[in-house]
């Protein structure tokens, strides 16, 4: 088992009204990886600090923003340099709603905003036949449940990059780009109250929360990643 840590890459924080109630990125991950103190590093390149060299680190999961890749901030763009040489690295990547969107931009994909409009709350979602054989995926059932919200979309996949998973408004909802790598439009670190307080100034969609069920698949995709991650012997087989 791997000693080094997990870098949770967080892009930006959230509003104020909303990081009050419920903090920031770095904390729902931790929350739902259930990592301890050492297990992981903090890193913000949107406070200017340096990403982390590759074989100093297990994986690197790359958080939500409220930012929009096509703003292309110096962070945003110096992240997305970084993405690359990880992998080259063949460092365990994975990429959430931004972090989902950068990469796939970084790897050269397109990205913009989705012509199907904002996607919103717990929505259905459905897996390629392909997931079958991929080694973190293969237990996702052919249809379930994640949260979601976001405004852009990957509308173009990077060359060679294979989607294994859509909703109705986004066909690019989870994207392997390598044995290694891949990234997904929906949070699999949010719960309802995260939710809820993510669309606070959207009472149409918040109310209707209340009384829905936890997804599940979504987070064990997520802890699945970390364990994987952490058995550094075994990368061989899946790379």
């Amino acid at each position: 088992m791997s000693s080094l840590p997990l870098a949770i890459i967080q892009l930006e924080t959230p509003p104020a009204a909303v990081m009050s109630q419920i903090g920031e990125q770095q904390h729902w991950f931790v929350a739902a990886l259930g990592l301890q103190a050492g297990d992981y590093i903090v890193v913000r390149p949107d406070l200017g600090e340096d990403l982390p060299e590759p074989a100093s680190i297990a994986a690197a999961i790359l958080s939500g923003s409220w930012a929009m890749v096509t703003d292309h901030a110096g962070w945003s763009e110096r992240t997305a340099a970084w993405i690359r040489s990880a992998m080259d690295h063949q460092l365990p990547l994975l990429g959430v709603c931004y972090g989902h969107q950068l990469m796939a931009y970084a790897l050269g994909g397109l990205v913009d905003d989705n012509p199907r409009g904002w996607e919103r709350g717990l929505q259905q979602l459905e897996t390629a036949t392909a997931c079958q054989q991929d080694p973190l995926l293969s237990q996702l059932p052919e249809h379930f449940s994640a949260w979601l919200s976001h405004r852009q979309s990957v509308l173009q996949p990077p060359p060679g990059a294979q989607v294994l998973a859509s909703s109705a408004l986004d066909h690019c909802q989870i994207i392997r780009y390598s044995p290694h790598a891949l990234s997904v439009q929906f949070h699999p670190e949010f719960t309802g109250t995260i939710m809820t307080a993510c669309l606070q100034n959207k009472p149409e969609v918040s109310s209707l929360l209340t009384h829905q069920e936890e997804p599940v698949w979504p987070r064990q995709l997520l802890q699945d990643f970390w364990q994987q991650s952490q058995f550094p012997l075994q990368r061989s087989d899946i790379l």
